[in-house]
């Protein structure tokens, strides 16, 4: 993607001029205004991410053994939020506009230059005054008057109908402070001066029950993790697996985003795509196993070992997440942040962000995280249920260790404890009975965790499909032609079915058997409209890989030999090849899947 950022603003905003003309992204209730940071998904991007959760779906469950689905409500009981630390923790830091008390995220405040004006007040005919202290940032090239004039503005729009009109608004003892140059201290739109940054709770808050008191707040869930550590234990108990095991799940998650942007991007409701894999401790593996093995650069990661600890999980599931990019079409657009020590949360042991490339940037994709077991133990202490399971040959095995052999075990953990750098160090009467419960066979399980957002996903895969090219007609005019070059696995449309001709009906008939053919296996569409050059264009432009022309030949006009053959048009290298009807599903199938 372009380096040069007005063509990379330019490339953002044809895509998302192509999404609502196409029918992929609208804005949510737009005919009233819009709900900022909210977006409708329509017939091609409803299309576009059922195809994305499925192939999502189908290769972390159905091609596994080792994976159970999840699908969890909503609405949850707000003790949930407290173990996990949602209610107390989960906040960004806002800085707050003191000209229009707009907020905006403290790390997303772009640095800027300007001459800073200061004034003691304002006020107007009306007998409205404001008494305070009003400072803000020219924007540059801005002259003073345009400057003033958007000062006046915005400070009656914050005040409402009491200050009567802008213009007739008094700014009180007007004073050039001074220039500055890279500064964060101004909101990037108003240019009013921020506030000391603050923690606000991203969490939406709503009402479970009839009174609508504190007693009965509850919160729209921020994450669908949490409902997969609450239902551990039940879906262990119930499907009869032994860890390692994952439970995977997909659904909606809120937050309170103050300043959501770049499109779908960052926005207050989305669709979040999560495994919780569950790992024995490493000790628990040395006891079975004899050791734990080393992650080394070039280890073979395409079949797990009984061996394994958490180190070689994470990495093979950052390579399992990246094979899975690459067969959706994202393989060449990926880098990959590891989270070092300072930015990891004191219960994680390794965290790798995904990114992509997109024309705003490069940003995260999915998050990969090493999180010990923080989950399942806090709801453990919470809830005071055990989220322990229990290990028969774990038992076996730590019943044949000498007490040197299980001492050595627990001075280990007590060097680990005692080297930590965050979180408080466990004492050492807690290693031991860890230990005790740990050599009964006991344990809570460890959590490898991928999460991915699937609306980050849908806007990967658009923004890197999007291409354009400029053709030149016959008579020398030049046409911008628009191809989403989508992989066939998550298009929206399959086939473009056409005849070649609309007014012949043996055409047409032949055209309908075929499309109804294809219809009941793949997704289909079907256009009789217009030169078949402008419907194979518009199938281009909503990412379409293949279109099946119905011609003269399939009706044998041509001889014997093409009766009952296709065109079969290839999107990206524009090949056409001739295919049998009877052959066509069975050629196109293995293409999509």
């Amino acid at each position: 993607m372009s380096s040069d950022p007005k063509a990379s603003i330019a490339q953002m905003e044809k895509i998302v001029s192509l999404c609502k003309r196409r029918g992929f992204i609208f804005q949510s209730s737009e005919i009233y205004g819009g709900c900022g940071g909210v977006w409708d998904y329509g017939p091609l991007g409803a299309e576009l991410k059922r195809n994305l959760r499925t192939a999502w779906w189908n290769t972390m469950t159905r091609e596994r053994e080792d994976v159970l689905g999840l699908d969890a409500s909503i609405l949850m009981n707000p003790a949930i939020w407290k173990a996990s630390g949602h209610v107390d923790t989960f906040a960004d830091l806002m800085r707050e506009c003191s000209l229009t008390n707009k907020r905006v995220r403290a790390d997303h405040v772009d640095p800027q230059s300007g001459t800073v004006l200061k004034y003691s007040g304002a006020q107007s005919p009306t007998g409205w005054r404001w008494d305070r202290t009003i400072t803000a940032l020219t924007k540059s090239g801005e002259h003073i008057e345009s400057f003033r004039k958007r000062i006046r503005a915005l400070i009656a729009q914050n005040a409402g109908e009491s200050a009567g009109k802008p213009e007739e608004i008094e700014l009180l003892g007007e004073e050039k402070i001074d220039a500055v140059n890279g500064s964060v201290d101004f909101h990037p739109e108003t240019g009013g001066m921020l506030g000391e940054a603050r923690p606000f709770n991203l969490m939406l808050k709503t009402y479970l029950g009839p009174t609508a008191t504190e007693d009965d707040v509850t919160y729209l869930r921020p994450e669908t993790a949490q409902a997969i550590f609450a239902q551990f234990k039940n879906v262990f108990d119930s499907s009869r697996v032994k860890v390692p095991f994952g439970i995977g799940q997909i659904g909606k998650a809120f937050r309170n985003e103050v300043t959501p942007k770049n499109f779908t991007f960052r926005s207050r409701e989305f669709e979040q795509m999560e495994l919780e894999f569950f790992i024995k401790p490493d000790e628990a593996v040395e006891i079975i196993s004899g050791e734990v093995a080393a992650w080394h650069e070039g280890a073979d990661l395409s079949e797990p070992q009984p061996n394994w600890g958490w180190e070689l999980w994470h990495r093979y599931w950052v390579d399992q997440r990246t094979k899975f990019y690459q067969g959706i079409g994202l393989g060449d657009v990926l880098e990959y942040y590891w989270q070092t020590p300072a930015d990891l949360a004191h219960y994680a042991r390794a965290c790798v962000d995904i990114l992509c490339e997109f024309p705003f940037g490069t940003e995260e994709l999915e998050g990969i995280a090493a999180r010990g077991d923080f989950d399942l133990s806090a709801h453990q202490t919470a809830s005071t249920k055990s989220q322990e399971i229990f290990d028969e040959e774990l038992k076996t095995a730590a019943a044949k260790l000498s007490d040197e052999q299980k001492e050595s075990l627990i001075q280990k953990r007590l060097a680990a404890e005692a080297a930590k750098v965050k979180g408080e160090p466990m004492p050492e009467a807690a290693v031991r009975a860890w230990f005790e419960r740990l050599f009964k066979g006991s344990y809570v399980p460890h959590v490898i965790e991928p999460s991915a957002g699937l609306d980050r996903m849908a806007l990967a895969v658009i923004a890197k499909a999007f291409s354009e090219t400029e053709k030149v007609d016959e008579k020398g005019k030049k046409e911008v032609i628009t191809v989403l070059r989508l992989h066939p696995r998550v298009a929206p449309i399959k086939v473009g079915v056409f005849p070649l001709l609309k007014n012949k009906p043996e055409l047409v008939a032949k055209a309908r058997e075929v499309y109804a053919l294809l219809k009941k296996h793949l997704n289909c569409f079907y256009d009789e409209t217009a030169s078949i050059g402008r419907r194979y264009a518009r199938q281009d432009e909503v990412g379409t890989p293949f279109g099946v022309t119905i011609d003269f030949e399939t009706c044998g006009e041509k001889g014997p030999e093409l009766l009952d053959t296709v065109t079969l048009r290839h999107r990206d290298s524009g090949e056409q090849e001739r295919v049998k009807i009877s052959e066509l599903l069975g050629k196109l199938l293995p293409l999509v899947s």
